[in-house]
């Protein structure tokens, strides 16, 4: 499976679950792929064998299929393929993440974070969940998604959508010059988006 295939799906997914696009900025982090897994030895003490090729690509599939059910709002139906690829793979971020979308989107706050926190334990730099998690606590506790979208910032400076969300909150929490910052950069990475910055703040972060 081609990572740019499962990425677009990741987007499409997410824009799905969350009804916001701009929160659906999703780009391949750093590290190889998680889309391994786990051959099973009889033997328990022995050394772990690498996986097969069949067995990666059964992985392969079932990611395929939870993006293509989550899609189309099977959610039950993407948790049961997301389950089985973590049956294989306890530390495939993109299966902790699909589990974090579904869990968000239905109301399970405490079981997202938990989601996408155990995805950044597999990849600090998965700017997906750092994006999607602060997206959800921005109103429950916004220094925590300040933190995050920070973290994302540093990751993908010129990502314009996450430097304007960071500045709005910023902004919210009447850290000014830090916003000025963050909006100043946004603009910079996409000129179209002054509009969008709050008026205090334009003539600081005009070009």
């Amino acid at each position: 499976m081609k990572k740019s295939t499962f990425w677009a799906g990741i987007a499409t997914a997410a824009t799905v679950v969350t009804g916001l696009t701009i929160w659906a900025v999703h780009s391949p982090s750093a590290g190889p792929s998680e889309s391994k897994s786990v051959s099973v030895a009889e033997d328990t003490k022995s050394a772990p064998k690498p996986a097969t090729k069949s067995v990666t690509k059964s992985v392969d599939a079932l990611l395929q299929s939870a993006l293509k059910r989550q899609t189309h709002q099977d959610f039950a139906g993407a948790a049961e393929d997301y389950r089985r690829v973590l049956e294989a793979d306890p530390n495939n971020k993109q299966a902790w993440y699909g589990m974090g979308l579904i869990d968000q989107a239905s109301g399970r706050t405490a079981e997202a974070r938990k989601d996408y926190d155990k995805a950044l334990e597999a990849d600090p730099r998965f700017t997906s969940a750092l994006y999607s998690q602060a997206f959800m606590l921005r109103s429950s506790d916004p220094d925590r998604a300040i933190e995050l979208l920070g973290r994302a910032a540093a990751i993908q400076p010129r990502a314009a959508a996450v430097q304007l969300q960071l500045g709005q909150l910023l902004a919210e929490r009447n850290r000014d010059g830090e916003a000025g910052e963050a909006f100043r950069r946004a603009v910079a990475a996409d000129g179209r988006l002054l509009s969008r910055v709050p008026e205090e703040f334009r003539d600081a972060a005009s070009p």
